[in-house]
């Protein structure tokens, strides 16, 4: 189904800030809206093209606004076309501009601190489960090491990035001509592909190598720990003795890795396990499903095939291969 709003320009009788919010809302995320400046009345301009896991939009606001949201269960590319995007990122503050790219995490508080009355943006709403399947097959990175190597910020005026950002435009162009794609389930799907390789490309150009150029290397500590996770999975690992691996506090270990992996230790090692688990299910049709929850480290049945759900959408008796 294909979402398409058009502009909305204030009447006598215009809709409130609080129904502005809530249409970008359905389009994109529930969000925090603070006016900063402007007119008392909103001149929303909002349009929209839905590929199933993505979708590509335009929005401003006509007015100096602040937005805090959460994006749960999807990344978020925003690209001004006109003005200025500031925000707040792991590293500090950063402001966009037209030929860059703020990038949200999925399911990560974050806050846009200036959208200026004049900024217009494209954004590429992707959804996470989704999308981390994609870098997986495209680039070949898992979910966590997605999560930390996106930077906060994309440079488009040249290369593989000015190739994307063209792309997501010439998107954009039939946002009011929704019909030249209606009923083409298969248009969609290739169109929405052809974005999230195309942005994955951009980010990793050298896939998941370490010549890749994806932000800044993690700390120590928390290298030390992903290694340690990756090595013996398995093992009954607690808060504290991740801790000690690390040489920090169990509350630094948390702050760093919710600072560069976008999660926790202990749901860094749940994705580990459930990994390395879905692939003992693929291997071996004989294995049974306590079998491999047991031989990785879940404390029941039970809680594996919880895990699995979450993760994959199905039980862990349907995804054998």
């Amino acid at each position: 189904m294909y979402l398409l709003r058009m502009p909305v320009r204030p009447r006598p009788d215009a809709p409130d800030w609080g129904r502005a919010s809530q249409a970008v809302a359905q389009v994109y995320f529930p969000h925090r809206l603070q006016v900063l400046g402007g007119g008392p009345e909103p001149r929303l301009t909002l349009a929209s093209l839905d590929l199933g896991p993505v979708v590509v939009g335009q929005v401003g606001w006509g007015a100096d606004v602040a937005i805090e949201c959460d994006y749960p269960a999807s990344y978020e590319v925003n690209l001004p076309l006109t003005g200025h995007l500031a925000s707040t990122a792991r590293h500090g503050g950063l402001v966009s501009m037209p030929g860059q790219a703020t990038v949200f995490r999925a399911d990560v508080p974050s806050r846009i601190t200036h959208w200026d009355a004049t900024c217009t943006v494209l954004g590429v709403k992707l959804d996470a489960g989704w999308l981390e399947a994609q870098a997986e097959r495209v680039v070949g990175l898992d979910r966590m090491h997605l999560r930390g190597r996106l930077p906060d910020q994309l440079s488009l005026d040249d290369g593989p990035g000015r190739a994307w950002r063209q792309l997501a435009l010439s998107l954009a162009a039939h946002l009011r001509e929704p019909s030249l794609f209606a009923q083409a389930d298969v248009v969609r799907e290739q169109l929405a592909g052809a974005l999230a390789s195309g942005l994955l490309l951009t980010v990793f150009p050298d896939g998941a190598g370490p010549g890749a150029s994806a932000g800044p290397a993690q700390p120590r500590h928390v290298r030390r720990v992903v290694d340690a996770l990756h090595d013996e999975p398995a093992r009954a690992w607690t808060a504290a003795a991740m801790a000690e691996v690390a040489g920090v506090s169990v509350r630094r270990l948390q702050e760093a890795f919710r600072t560069w992996l976008g999660t926790t230790p202990g749901d860094y090692l749940v994705e580990v396990r459930l990994v390395r688990a879905a692939a003992d299910l693929r291997a071996d049709p004989h294995a049974t499903v306590s079998d491999v929850a047991a031989r990785w480290g879940f404390s029941s049945a039970s809680r594996f095939a919880a895990a699995h759900r979450r993760r994959y959408g199905c039980p862990p008796s349907q995804a054998r291969g």
